[in-house]
């Protein structure tokens, strides 16, 4: 069902339109990735469709009477309601009609006239039907499940809003925009400030919602998630890609080539009619020249393909470092009764690409410092390997001065005879030239800011980057850049991050904390940690089952329960082999798919995704396996 349409939408600052004749529909069960770079007009669009008197021109059209929400960015709360209170607000207009049914039932039983009866019982049946469709009788249990799913716990339900912070105040808001379930949902970067389990529960939701919805999002692994059709906003217009993100930039990349192709082709084409009219334009074949010349006037003009491209980001060669970075034995950090990790041990050997991931809160920066030096563990220790020069990128990239210019913000310190034109060659490779390294720090925008003190740890020759959150200012195509340049950095690299797709392109090694003390070392990347995870899920699943049939047995002689194998005998370091297989396999399936062959090929393509699901439900098995063993073997 058509829910909403846009025709020739159109708005500019200035001389430039942001988009220009833009043209398009939303339909029931639409999802909508809506991807551009940074300063395309995303959210400019979005508020067009909300308020179409800001657009130059152009019209928005809500068909079927459909009601379209938005999520607001600038939470704005009266004190004195709870967040309960606050939330079942999204469901006003539901619970007005619960007052009108239940003053139309008293009114049904009063009434002795007959076609007042009729008219009363006609208006009792449509209601009820309005109450049954929206599950009015669930509401208390829908405002629960929304709010414990976004990070809210039961005490918090009685607090007044104004208490929260402000991003606790921005989940109120997604909270009661997805209560309110409008048929179109304009969601402006939903995952903002959410860790990943909240993350992961709404992705879970929203792909399970029929209403219509277009989604602004850097979250890649969120797009991948949710969406069944991305809008590329680029040069002005808007070209529509059906599937997820995977699925948009292998479209993208083959459109692209596709055009390219045809352009230079007609390039040729034209280019040999030209040559054949200069030569013939007179003489016996004269008249063929004449006609062709008419038929090259008839062909419409076509401009080169463009794409959307990424800055070009690369680091510099770095020294060799010693064959282990960091060495950690029993770390443990406390802040009072707080236990952010406790007894945590690895070895990050050289070369190695190591994330850190965890709830807000769980310790993620505090690891960062302790290994940095900047700051001591509550027990334990930290080795440092031989010739280590460590470079760290904070959330807030301090490592600029934000008073100088970009040139001189990224001068390194100790080489004052550094030239102008090598600067400015270090600096091309992170996207930044011309007039932009001669402009202060504080003038750049967020992804420029973060490309220069990316430039400025690379000059100063370190061989270990420590990064925190840099993807925070970084559109797609600047967040591919970086992934593809850490991938090809000579040295080793620790990062913090959200960014699951990140994740799984960059890191090798994983620490995760659990926000509880509890911490993980997985050797792998993120989808390598997903499906560990949920393979515990379902294990925990069924060994509660077990235990409950156990339980609810008559038995006079309770015992506590030993732990039993669930998998043969097998020796750890063999299992530890048939993992590394199994993960190469998993690669190998996974590069396979990204073959524009195997796409033309539909029993091969089943076959290789029937054949990657079958190696990832190996490869979990073999974590579980490998688990027991350690515990278990003697």
């Amino acid at each position: 069902m058509l829910l909403l349409s846009c025709t020739n939408l159109s708005r500019g600052y200035g001389a430039t339109p942001l988009f220009d004749g833009v043209t398009f529909e939303v339909h029931a069960g639409e999802r909508i990735g809506f991807v551009g770079p940074n300063g395309a007009g995303k959210s400019t669009l979005l508020r067009c469709l909300t308020h179409p008197d800001e657009a130059d021109s152009g019209i928005v059209t809500l068909h079927a009477g459909a009601r379209l929400g938005t999520l607001q960015q600038v939470a704005e709360f009266a004190p004195g309601r709870t967040l309960f209170a606050e939330a079942k607000s999204a469901f006003d207009e539901l619970l007005a009609t619960q007052k009108e049914f239940e003053r139309v039932a008293e009114q049904l039983a009063a009434t002795t006239d007959d076609t007042q009866r009729r008219l009363l019982s006609q208006k009792f049946d449509r209601l009820a039907e309005l109450l049954r469709h929206h599950d009015a009788y669930e509401l208390d249990h829908k405002v629960e499940s929304v709010l414990s799913g976004l990070g809210f716990r039961e005490p918090d339900f009685t607090r007044d809003v104004v208490t929260f912070s402000g991003g606790q105040q921005r989940r109120l808001l997604l909270a009661k925009l997805l209560l309110s379930a409008p048929d179109v949902m304009l969601l402006d970067e939903p995952s903002n400030h959410l860790d990943i389990d909240t993350t992961r529960w709404l992705e879970d939701y929203l792909a399970r919602q029929p209403e219509g919805m277009i989604v602004v999002s850097h979250d890649r692994y969120f797009l991948d998630k949710v969406v069944n059709k991305i809008f590329e906003l680029h040069d002005r217009k808007i070209t529509s890609y059906p599937g997820n993100y995977h699925q948009y930039v292998r479209l993208r990349d083959e459109r692209y080539e596709r055009q390219l192709k045809e352009y230079e082709a007609r390039r040729e084409y034209v280019e040999k009619q030209e040559e054949y009219i200069r030569k013939n334009h007179y003489g016996q074949l004269a008249k063929q020249a004449q006609s062709r010349m008419k038929a090259l006037d008839k062909l419409d003009d076509v401009e080169k393909p463009t794409r959307v491209s990424g800055p070009r980001i690369a680091f510099q060669s770095v020294s060799r470092s010693g064959d282990v970075v960091f060495t950690a034995e029993e770390l443990t950090k406390r802040y009072g009764d707080k236990v952010l990790f406790d007894e945590l041990n690895f070895d990050l050997p050289r070369g190695k690409r190591l994330a850190i991931m965890g709830p807000n809160g769980s310790g993620k920066t505090t690891l960062l410092r302790i290994l940095l030096g900047d700051e001591e563990p509550t027990s334990g220790k930290v080795r440092r390997g031989h010739l280590v020069f460590p470079g760290y990128l904070d959330q807030h990239l301090k490592v600029l001065d934000e008073e100088k210019t970009v040139m001189r913000a990224v001068w390194p310190d100790d080489e004052p005879d550094h030239t102008e034109q090598k600067m400015r060659d270090l600096l091309g490779h992170f996207g930044l030239h011309g007039e932009t390294v001669e402009q202060p720090v504080k003038s750049l925008s967020g992804g420029e800011r973060s490309r220069a003190a990316l430039a400025k740890l690379t000059v100063n020759g370190v061989n270990l980057l420590i990064l925190d959150e840099p993807t925070n200012h970084l559109d797609l195509w600047a967040c591919d850049a970086l992934e593809e340049a850490l991938k090809a950095f000579g040295g080793t690299v620790i990062v913090v991050t959200h960014d699951r797709y990140f994740l799984n392109r960059v890191a090798d090694l994983l620490i995760v904390l659990d926000g509880a003390g509890g911490s993980e070392l997985v050797y792998g990347n993120y989808d390598t940690f997903e499906l560990l995870r949920q393979a515990r899920e379902k294990a925990d699943a069924a060994s509660g089952r077990r235990e409950s049939a156990v339980s609810s047995s008559p038995t006079t002689d309770a015992k506590p329960a030993k732990r039993k194998r669930v998998y043969p005998y097998r020796k750890v370091p063999d299992l530890e082999a048939d993992i590394a297989a199994t993960e190469a396999k998993v690669a190998a399936l996974e590069a396979a798919l990204q073959s524009p062959d195997v796409y033309r090929d539909a029993p091969k393509l089943k076959q290789t995704t029937t054949d990657l699901e079958a190696a990832k439900a190996a490869l979990a098995r073999l974590y579980l396996h490998w688990e027991e063993a350690v515990e278990l073997n003697g």
